[in-house]
Parts: C-alpha cells; sequence; structure tokens
C-alpha cells in the first residue's frame, strides 16, 4: 500500500548521503519506480546519478513523502525546497540527526504530519534497526507508511514519546561504534597473547559477528546463550570473573558510556 501510494504521487529525498542511498537502493530493490523518486541533492554521487531517478529537477505537486535526509547543519538550508508542501497531504520524514520536531513543525506550519527516525550505520547493509515517534498531526497510517519504508534498512520499533530518541541515540545510534571498538580491544588483547595481528583482528571480527547473529536467532536471551556458554571454574568463567566485576567491570562501563552519549544528545536539542 506505501508503495503503490508514493509510486502514484511521488516521493522527495531532501539529500541522499550514504543513509538516504542505503534507502533509496532497497526501494528500488522492492521495485519502486525510480521515476516516483525525486532527488534534490547538489553533490550526487555518481551511483545515484545512474539510478534513473529525478535528479534535481522539478518536483511533484504533492508528494506522498518528503525524507529529510540532509546533515543537522545543512537543514535550514534545504527546507525551503521543500515547505510548500507543510500543511498538506504531504508526510515529512525525517532521519536527521539531532534535529527535534518541534523544528519542523515552526518551519513547516501547524499540522505538517512528521515522524522523527534514528537509524543507525548497520542499516547500510539492510542490518539496521530503527526508532520512530510520529507527532500529533501523523496518524496511525503516516506511521505505517514510515515503517513499511524504513523495514528496508532493517528493523523498526515505534516510540511512545520523542524524548525516548536521546536513549535510542545512546544504543543503538551511537551503539555500533561501541561494538568497533570493542573489536579493536579484543583483537588488541589477542596480539598481547601472542596472535599475529590479521589473525587476531580476524578472530575478533567472526567473533563479535556470530555472537551477534546468534542471539538474534536464538529462542533463549543473551544471559541464558552466556550461561549455557560457561563451565564452573573454566577459561569463559575466568575471563568473565573481570568482565562481570560490579565495580569495574563492563556493566557499569556501558552504563556510562551511553549514559554519556544520551545526556550529548540532550545538550544538542537544547
Amino acid at each position: 500500500m506505501a508503495f503503490s501510494e508514493i509510486a502514484r504521487r511521488g516521493l522527495v529525498m531532501l539529500g541522499c548521503g550514504k543513509m538516504g542511498s542505503a534507502m533509496l537502493e532497497g526501494w528500488l530493490n522492492r521495485d519502486l519506480p525510480p521515476s516516483s523518486v525525486h532527488v534534490v541533492d547538489p553533490h550526487p554521487s555518481d551511483w545515484l546519478k545512474r539510478q534513473g531517478v529525478c535528479l534535481n529537477a522539478t518536483l511533484p505537486e504533492s508528494p506522498a513523502v518528503v525524507l529529510l535526509a540532509v546533515k543537522p547543519q545543512m537543514m535550514a538550508e534545504g527546507l525551503p525546497t521543500v515547505a510548500r508542501f507543510g500543511g498538506g497531504e504531504t508526510l515529512f520524514l525525517s532521519v536527521a540527526a539531532g534535529t527535534p520536531i518541534a523544528t519542523f513543525e515552526a518551519a513547516l506550519g501547524a499540522g505538517t504530519r512528521i515522524v522523527r527516525a534514528m537509524p543507525n550505520t548497520p542499516a547500510a547493509i539492510g542490518q539496521g534497526i530503527t526508532a520512530i515517534v510520529g507527532n500529533d498531526a501523523a496518524g496511525a497510517e503516516d506511521l505505517a507508511m514510515a515503517e513499511a519504508l524504513l523495514s528496508a534498512v532493517g528493523q523498526v520499533v515505534r516510540l511512545d514519546v520523542e524524548e525516548q530518541i536521546d536513549a535510542v541515540t545512546g544504543v543503538s545510534g551511537s551503539g555500533p561504534a561501541y561494538v568497533f571498538y570493542m573489536i579493536d580491544a579484543l583483537a588488541a588483547a589477542g596480539e598481547a597473547e601472542g596472535l599475529a595481528p590479521d589473525l587476531a583482528m580476524a578472530l575478533a571480527k567472526a567473533t563479535v559477528a556470530g555472537a551477534g547473529a546468534l542471539a538474534m536467532s536464538a529462542d533463549e536471551t543473551p544471559e541464558r546463550l552466556r550461561i549455557n556458554v560457561t563451565s564452573p571454574n573454566g577459561t569463559t568463567q575466568a575471563g568473565l570473573d573481570v568482565l562481570m566485576d560490579e565495580g569495574s567491570g563492563l556493566a557499569p562501563l556501558i552504563r556510562r558510556t551511553v549514559g554519556a552519549a544520551a545526556d550529548r544528545s540532550r545538550e544538542l536539542r537544547g
């Protein structure tokens, strides 16, 4: 339903960088006609130029969706391009980090249907998770439309209130960077124990990727999966005794890490 409506009325993308391109690729793979997509981007990539979309051309009169995918510092310059669609039949879907719904309402006018989304970088390979929340003007059909579009790059969850975006930023938005750092740290620890750098990195990457895939596919909780592979007084238990220390272990460190990211997200939105 969502894609048929977009094919009929059109979709406008304000910006098409890495995240926008990942989403567009997912939509095209789901047979959204390229001619239905209108992209406004002053510096289009070579990949984008080859997709057959309407690039920096005349926009449709009443598009089904306007996707706001420019960097936050470019938002003030870009919004006037699509402001005339505000307050009408067009849904505005924002994947711009740090820009609250109130900013869009002020720029686009009362009654504008707005859904704010917080995706993360694994969306680039279709393995992301995106949290969405709508303003008062956005109804159930708008949220369903946003969910259908964003599911092209991974899972979608719905928030109760916009303020939860800060916590989402701390967990899933910034979370991939924490995991990348953990891979580096795990590989470095392997090197310290005598492994060659390439081998240590290969083991660290595969271990994190495999454990994540198992956690996603298993019926058991992560806690149960951990218990299942931990023999009393064995090697895993020896490592976990360090990692699970109540004062200096991973849990309090991650709590501070997520808290710092969430606090910074609150500061940025004022």
